[in-house]
């Protein structure tokens, strides 16, 4: 039978062979949704532009730029334990170096519910199995928005700035970061742990124990013992896989904890995106959590 599936079709069918043998559910859903639900959560898509369409009834529709949205809409928020999906669904967008719209097939989980370390500790190893079930030589950078943020309310930088500093994060532009401390009259010598911290990258083994190592009595150091457990417990092919890389970060507004990209040789952009997103699911009015990832096949 694999022998007569193209690539694509190969790789979809064995993260979906992955993905049941842990147990998670194959979830479907409708090619669009309400227009309004992407203009709420503009901020999370990878593409702003959106194909709209008028239905019989006069809803502004659109077809789906994004999965995660639709799932977190369309599941059940008092269910206990945890909900563990995933899919293989069309979503519509423009890619980074398109000219127009395209249909691209996004495969991914989400684990919904009462978030704990062992749910993390599963979403990152099947984050790291489908890199290698695509390539036997792909990279994990996995980053905590919880930490940056810890630094940055300990660094004195006001709340309304911080989007602008983890910007400058993301793009280790420490002379812009300096700029805007120095806005706020905040010494140099404060900056110095997050400018640490920002350097801090490579093997979990090398990164956390520094990492550990500079922050204990300067800030919180909950957010690195978090990933000192989850990654302490992965196999050692798995943490062979992984770099940490403190400048990978994404929206405060949505993310709030770990937050991990994928990387494969001969493709220069991530092939796999993910994280926890409890803000997500706060701002669409859930209690529950939610840690998952998306793997883009185009």
């Amino acid at each position: 039978m694999m022998e007569n599936l193209g690539f694509q079709e190969e790789i979809i069918y064995r993260l979906r062979r992955l993905y049941d043998r842990f147990g998670y559910s194959h979830y479907r859903m409708s090619k669009f949704e309400e227009y309004d639900l992407y203009a709420r959560n503009k901020d999370f898509l990878i593409s702003d532009s959106v194909i709209t369409f008028m239905d019989v009834g006069g809803r502004l529709m659109a077809l789906k730029p994004d999965v995660t949205l639709s799932i977190v809409k369309n599941t059940r928020d008092d269910t206990p334990g945890v909900q563990k999906l995933y899919y293989n669904e069309n979503v519509y967008r423009v890619t980074p170096g398109a000219h127009g719209f395209r249909e691209i097939m996004q495969v991914g989980l989400e684990t919904l519910g009462n978030i704990d370390d062992y749910c993390q500790w599963e979403v990152l190893t099947l984050a790291a199995e489908s890199l290698r079930a695509i390539s036997p030589e792909g990279v994990l950078d996995i980053s905590h928005l919880g930490l940056l943020e810890h630094l940055l309310a300990d660094v004195g930088i006001p709340p309304l700035a911080r989007e602008d500093a983890l910007r400058f994060v993301a793009e280790k532009n420490v002379h812009d970061l300096a700029a805007l401390c120095r806005t706020f009259r905040i010494p140099e010598a404060r900056i110095s742990p997050l400018r640490q911290a920002i350097d801090c990258c490579g093997a979990p083994e090398t990164v956390l124990p520094r990492l550990h190592a500079l922050l204990s009595g300067i800030t919180d150091t909950a957010p690195v013992d978090e990933l000192m457990r989850i990654t302490g417990s992965l196999s050692p092919e798995i943490r062979a896989m992984i770099r940490f890389d403190f400048s990978a970060v994404d929206d405060v507004r949505y993310y709030n904890g770990i937050l991990f990209k994928g990387y494969i040789p001969g493709i220069p952009r991530r092939v796999l995106s993910g994280g926890r997103y409890d803000r997500l699911m706060a701002n669409m009015g859930r209690k529950s959590g939610a840690v998952g990832f998306a793997v883009y096949m185009d």
